[in-house]
């Protein structure tokens, strides 16, 4: 990894797929007094873009905002305190007009910063392309991402966030043995996105901070009765860095307590601090 300059500033960026961000816009002010983040990426807000609450966003800091969205599926935002350039590559992935990536160019004094927030489809129930459409679906979107930050080249001063609906390592379940054949966890996922990250030279920036030897959750499902004592967690929300960026990790927070506010999403808010 290659050293950083010594007067780099930190800069916080935190994901969380909201799961709907016109009915949770109310805890979008947790998020901010929990982890004071400079840049706020949103999955899954489920609203056209006309009906987005930017005054809750601008009321917490968040004066520049780039938004893709529809109605009640899908959705991405990117909110910052900085200004915003959207990237000019810009993709229509599998050709669906979904609303699943922004790439924008974070205006920092030390020089932008690329911040690339995705949103991979869930895939459905079944782990097998010939009978379920979302899996094939799934699979298609991560091959066609890899082609594209292949295409691109190793990612410099850039930072990969979002819902990745993919826990590939071990500790990234509750149970390896158990969930192995689970949509999320599967052989054939596992291998997608490690050659996906791969492809761009991605570092794992949540790993850097909580060895893979150990548990990392950051969804519980909203079927379990008591989420905390089950624990049957999995990470399917992501951060990566470019390898220039690596040097300069500072600390990570994942805001498990959300999990506990009323009308919450079933992912917690995620937040790394690098210096750029």
């Amino acid at each position: 990894m290659a050293a950083l300059s010594s007067v780099a500033a930190p800069l916080r960026v935190a994901t969380w797929n909201i799961n709907s961000v016109r009915l949770r816009a109310p805890l979008l002010a947790g998020v901010v007094e929990a982890l004071d983040p400079d840049v706020l990426c949103l999955q899954e807000t489920k609203t056209p873009d006309e009906h987005f609450p930017h005054e809750a966003a601008a009321a917490l800091g968040y004066e520049h905002r780039v938004i893709t969205g529809m109605k009640g599926y899908n959705g991405v935002a990117v909110l910052s305190r900085h200004p915003l350039t959207v990237l000019p590559d810009g993709q229509d992935w599998c050709g669906k007009g979904d609303c699943r990536h922004l790439g924008v160019s974070v205006d920092l004094p030390g020089g932008p910063v690329e911040v690339h927030n995705f949103y991979v489809p869930a895939g459905g129930d079944v782990p097998d392309p010939a009978v379920n459409p979302k899996f094939a679906h799934k699979l298609d979107f991560v091959a066609e991402v890899t082609a594209w930050t292949a295409g691109r080249g190793q990612a410099r001063r850039a930072v990969l966030v979002g819902d990745l609906n993919i826990a590939p390592m071990e500790h990234d379940v509750w149970s390896h043995k158990q969930m192995a054949g689970v949509v999320s966890h599967t052989p054939v996922e596992v291998e997608a996105i490690t050659r996906w990250q791969e492809a761009g030279n991605w570092y794992d920036a949540l790993r850097h901070f909580v060895p893979a030897e150990e548990k990392l959750y950051t969804w519980w499902s909203y079927r379990a009765k008591d989420w905390r004592a089950a624990n049957r967690g999995r990470r399917l929300d992501h951060v990566w860095v470019s390898q220039d960026l690596a040097p300069g990790l500072k600390r990570h927070a994942v805001l498990k307590d959300a999990r506990d506010w009323v009308q919450t999403s079933d992912h917690v808010p995620v937040l790394v601090e690098v210096a750029v």
